[in-house]
């Protein structure tokens, strides 16, 4: 019914749902923290599988709908085009192997990545042999180079992830081995960054002066699982995301 009230709509030449402006388009990609269940979904579907039509689910729930709400709010003449391309669950060869789909294809002017709190938490469910920084740098590194080929104009920023001793992920005896890993490859983005000369967004070290500046507050406060933002810090994510990345 839905698809068929849709083709009149479009025969008779109403829009059958609001588009987006003209302008430059900001394309946010990562795993959960990005996602916020985008598109209607809270299952990690493919983009693809995902509704792209209703704006009340469009951007999700997380700092990537409030960096878009911020610059369309207070600027809509730019006409900016925000998407979400973030997927619960995903590493960064996840990333990798649906970035032609999920980002070249989209040629977006503006490309924002967070990426790197579920290679760590995989790993951890089964660290038989020690976690391969050289190879995930390697990884992240050749993403780089093939989006720069691919789309020699498009600005880059790159956003460093975090975990906080709270909740279930907190309270496990992993914990100080996921923060430390989480660490080192918030360090490794960092790195690649300088190299490119890429944006960054050290989302690390704003949860870091959180919990400095906030003592009184339970690290829960700000990371409610261990893993996962609340809705605190994906305010908090979102002022430093403006902050660094102007459009």
């Amino acid at each position: 019914m839905k698809k068929i009230l849709f083709l009149i709509l479009l025969f008779i030449g109403i829009p059958a749902f609001a588009q987006q402006g003209t302008g430059k388009k900001v394309l946010f990609i990562g795993d959960s923290i990005t996602d916020g269940g985008w598109g209607n979904d809270a299952a990690g579907l493919p983009s693809s599988e995902r509704n792209h039509d209703d704006w009340n689910h469009l951007f999700g729930s997380g700092y990537m709908y409030l960096c878009a709400a911020h610059f369309m709010g207070e600027e809509p003449e730019k006409e900016l085009q925000f998407l979400n391309r973030g997927i619960s669950g995903n590493t960064l060869k996840n990333l990798q192997d649906r970035w032609k789909e999920d980002c070249l294809d989209i040629k977006p002017d503006v490309l924002s990545i967070l990426v790197g709190t579920n290679d760590i938490h995989y790993w951890l469910e089964n660290p038989q042999k020690p976690f391969n920084f050289t190879s995930w740098e390697n990884r992240y590194r050749e993403l780089i180079k093939q989006t720069q080929q691919a789309l020699p104009k498009v600005k880059i920023i790159l956003c460093t992830p975090f975990v906080g001793k709270a909740g279930w992920a907190g309270e496990a005896d992993n914990f100080p081995q996921r923060n430390e890993c989480v660490k080192r490859l918030a360090n490794i983005i960092k790195k690649i960054a300088k190299d490119y000369q890429l944006t960054l967004v050290p989302f690390d070290e704003m949860f870091q002066k959180l919990l400095k500046d906030y003592p009184s507050q339970p690290v829960s406060h700000w990371c409610w699982d261990g893993i996962h933002p609340t809705s605190a810090t994906h305010q908090r994510m979102a002022d430093l995301w403006i902050e660094k990345c102007g459009l």
